[in-house]
């Protein structure tokens, strides 16, 4: 067997479970910052949760680097994984990798590229945007003339964030908040260009259509 064999059958093992184990973050993590007056054991409890995950993501980057033989180049060509492992954050974002591998599974998905294209944004921004709302939401609680003090304000904060409108009402004060605002805006300005793009894209594809449909048939 060879090792891309190997390595598919890697990937479709453990893309469910990778996919449980981030929702296990993101559920553990949210809990752990929006309940701070729980008990010390419980808060413990959440935090092995959350670095458990992060072991977890950790062994299959190793292991998916192995058997990739690709050297240093699987950083490159696997990039988003590395983001993923430097940045725990964005570890909800692979449930959308874990749908789509399931997809595949039951055959050819039901919607087309397009509003695939536009799910699967969605589905990132949304749990990109929670999961950087409850990170500047703990760097800014407590910090000094900080106006982000309630999760309410960190999620008003992200949208306008992630939308690239920017109200300015409420700002990051602290260097962890600013660098979590950095790259929202480039997740957001990314992924907005993805939904952008595709729609444009059918809709070039429909008026062509349309034009073609009234065209006499060329000889």
């Amino acid at each position: 067997m060879d090792d891309h064999s190997r390595l598919d059958r890697w990937d479709r093992r453990t893309d469910l479970p990778l996919g449980i184990a981030s929702l296990v973050f993101l559920s553990s993590y949210a809990v752990h910052v929006l309940e701070p007056n729980l008990p010390e054991a419980v808060h413990a409890v959440l935090l092995s949760l959350t670095y458990t995950t992060w072991a977890m993501f950790a062994v299959d980057y190793a292991v998916r680097w192995r058997l990739s033989r690709e050297g240093p180049g699987f950083v490159r060509r696997h990039w988003l994984d590395t983001v993923v492992l430097v940045l725990p954050l964005l570890r909800p974002v692979r449930v959308v990798r874990t749908y789509e591998a399931m997809q595949r599974r039951h055959g050819e998905p039901r919607m087309g590229l397009h509003a695939r294209v536009a799910a699967y944004s969605a589905l990132s921004i949304s749990l990109l945007g929670f999961s950087g709302a409850l990170a500047v939401y703990q760097a800014e609680r407590s910090a000094p003339n900080a106006n982000i003090r309630t999760f309410g304000d960190s999620l008003w904060w992200t949208c306008s964030t992630l939308s690239t409108v920017g109200y300015g009402d409420y700002v990051p004060v602290t260097t962890l908040g600013r660098f979590i605002a950095a790259g929202l805006m480039a997740c957001g300005l990314a992924l907005l260009g993805t939904v952008t793009g595709s729609f444009s894209s059918w809709m070039l594809q429909r008026f062509s259509g349309s034009e073609n449909d009234g065209r006499p048939p060329e000889n």
